[in-house]
């Protein structure tokens, strides 16, 4: 039996030649179909399907995974379009517009992923934010790999995606309000901003994941994020901190925003994707 993956915005070919290594291991015939619609990424992608002799396995499609029009449905569709907050690099909408190309039946690797976020007190982003002088940098999430921070209460689930979604239309706006205990005794603190995480289920019982106390060993492709605060703010012992933050969704961009309502109200961070968002 011959089964078909497609590989969404195959890069320079690592999935391709996984997904082929793969197949070989539990002996399975695969015919891969690699999306990809950067010129520069193809030609990396041809010279190894040449070397390795692949040109029977693979069909490299130089063009949009949302648009192209495939010859057969597939069984598989693979992507690494995971952020440092799972969905801030478009994975919901691309891959919403590329699940056309599975079967009825078929799945999606990753099959679903949540972000996370804490808050945390770290003087030195905050001061390397504010050395730009601007709003604009205080709207705008960062990745980093954080080192002087302390977190002042656990990480809580944000936003969750699943694919394939056949639900229509599909809507991946999303709002959430999240309240952080904070015990008496950890005393007073000061808030600088927001450390953002992922888990991703890549297919059941396979995860992938940077929310601390799910951490996948030896992984180091992906840094947290962090949404600073405009300004500092000092929480007294046994302050809860209640968050918001929303992902919003336009024609041609999408955007986070985020505040905060206690134990102080902050003004709407990045409101209408004013000074951060990623285009469509």
């Amino acid at each position: 039996m011959l089964y078909g993956l497609a590989i969404g915005l195959a890069g320079r070919g690592p999935l391709v030649r996984a997904s082929l290594a793969a197949a070989a291991e539990v002996k399975r015939k695969l015919r891969v179909y690699a999306v990809e619609k950067n010129p520069a990424a193809i030609v990396h992608i041809q010279a190894m399907v040449d070397s390795h002799g692949w040109q029977d396995k693979v069909s490299i499609i130089a063009q949009d995974m949302r648009e192209w029009q495939p010859p057969e449905l597939a069984d598989i569709l693979v992507s690494e379009l995971l952020g440092s907050f799972g969905d801030n690099e478009l994975s919901p909408e691309c891959l919403d517009g590329a699940q056309r190309l599975l079967k009825p039946d078929g799945i999606s690797i990753p099959c679903s992923y949540t972000s996370f976020l804490a808050p945390i007190t770290t003087t030195k982003l905050y001061d390397a934010v504010k050395a730009y002088k601007d709003l604009e940098h205080f709207e705008t999430p960062y990745v980093v790999k954080l080192h002087r921070y302390c977190a002042l209460s656990a990480p809580q689930e944000v936003f969750t995606f699943t694919h394939p979604d056949w639900e229509q239309p599909t809507d991946n706006s999303r709002a959430v309000t999240l309240r952080f205990l904070r015990p008496e005794a950890d005393g007073v603190g000061v808030l600088h901003g927001f450390a953002g995480y992922f888990e991703s289920v890549l297919y059941p019982g396979v995860t992938l994941n940077t929310h601390p106390p799910t951490h996948t060993s030896n992984m180091f492709s992906w840094f947290p994020i962090f949404f600073p605060l405009r300004e500092p703010m000092m929480l007294p012992a046994g302050a809860d901190v209640v968050a918001h933050m929303w992902r919003g969704c336009g024609k041609h961009k999408v955007w986070y925003e985020w505040a905060v309502s206690e134990p102080a109200i902050t003004p709407i961070h990045n409101p209408s994707g004013r000074s951060y968002w990623v285009g469509l």
